[in-house]
């Protein structure tokens, strides 16, 4: 439709009754404007992706395990919603909490941080965290987990979290109040888009000191990553926040095309829940349609939310109502199959001469 003329759905009187459902509020929402409208239409288009079998990646940057949102993580693994992640090593590492019983509590922001210090207390806005008793605690257990028993091969960061999770699902406390021991049973990826830039990192230090290697590959995670979206149908992402989980799971369309030549065309559905502006320039506020200019979307006019709102008031509402509506997907268990994935995508690459790289090595 022509959005330059007077046409489109009326608006509604809307009337709340203590008797509507989730499903109820979301038309409220898809029926009215702004930024409520767009809610209603990004849960709408999770609902889509889930109906059509699309392979879905969730990133989550911010700070949303300390607020407990791992257990709505958990419940779209188990349901089969979410079939691969994308987020910071910080809350892989505060999700670890829960699973092993270490204190986080509902504080204030309105706070002497002076007198915090003094009380060893550690805040993340209105999350207390208790320095000795949680952090120093999930330190001892991130620390015996890749200590020098780690292996000395080059792994993935999705290796990385795939043992952390099993290591937690064996030896912690609580290992249902995790999703990444969800993420292990489920054999949804988990890849840490910035390892290096968390706790979970800053634990390997004391190894790396007494000469204990650790070799990241990188380089494969991001072809594993491509991998995915090559081998997919149909795929779409739900991006909680921006930053660099946002660019890592969308820069899987331009390896695929400009660097490797598959001529994919990027993501068929993108949300984006979001508060940052785009006209700053930064990538947490780029717009989806840019996107498209990279060839991170299929279409710059279909297939794409953005949701200017806290994700912490904004993604309970998306999930629970595709939780409320929509049946449970048999799991992709992607985690398994990654390697035949990158596999398939080298495979194909390399049946153009052109790309072979060692050939023309050797005949140099």
């Amino acid at each position: 439709m022509d959005p330059h003329k007077f046409h489109g759905k009326d608006i509604p009187h809307i009337k709340l009754d203590e008797k509507m459902t989730i499903e109820d509020l979301i038309n409220v929402f898809a029926s009215s404007g702004f930024n409520g409208r767009q809610l209603g239409d990004a849960a709408k288009l999770y609902a889509k992706m889930i109906k059509e079998n699309a392979t879905i990646c969730l990133t989550v940057s911010g700070a949303l395990t300390p607020v407990g949102f791992g257990g709505i993580i958990k419940t779209l693994i188990e349901r089969g919603f979410v079939d691969w992640i994308i987020t910071t090593g910080a809350n892989v590492y505060h999700e670890d909490h829960f699973a092993w019983g270490l204190p986080i509590k509902q504080g204030s922001f309105n706070v002497d941080d002076m007198k915090l210090y003094e009380n060893e207390i550690v805040r993340i806005r209105d999350i207390y965290i208790k320095f000795y008793e949680t952090l120093e605690a999930e330190d001892q257990v991130i620390q015996k987990m890749f200590g020098i028993d780690f292996p000395d091969k080059p792994f993935t960061t999705a290796e990385f979290c795939n043992l952390m999770g099993k290591m937690s699902k064996e030896n912690s406390k609580y290992p249902e109040k995790s999703f990444i021991t969800a993420a292990y049973e489920y054999d949804v990826p988990v890849y840490i888009s910035t390892i290096k830039d968390s706790s979970l990192a800053l634990n390997l230090a004391v190894h790396r000191l007494a000469d204990k290697t650790y070799n990241l590959d990188f380089v494969r995670e991001i072809i594993e990553q491509a991998a995915i979206l090559y081998d997919s149908k149909k795929s779409g992402i739900v991006e909680l926040g921006g930053g660099v989980p946002k660019n890592t799971a969308q820069q899987t369309g331009p390896l695929l095309d400009q660097i490797l030549r598959r001529n994919n065309g990027g993501q068929d559905y993108i949300i984006q829940i979001t508060d940052a502006r785009p006209d700053t320039g930064g990538l947490s506020g780029a717009t989806l349609q840019e996107g498209k200019s990279w060839g991170k979307v299929q279409d710059a006019h279909n297939g794409m939310v953005t949701v200017y709102a806290d994700a912490t008031i904004a993604f309970p509402i998306l999930a629970l109502y595709v939780l409320s509506n929509q049946k449970t997907r048999k799991p992709k268990r992607l985690y398994k199959k990654i390697g035949k994935l990158y596999d398939n995508l080298k495979d194909d690459y390399f049946k153009n001469p052109a790309n072979n790289i060692k050939k023309s090595k050797k005949d140099n």
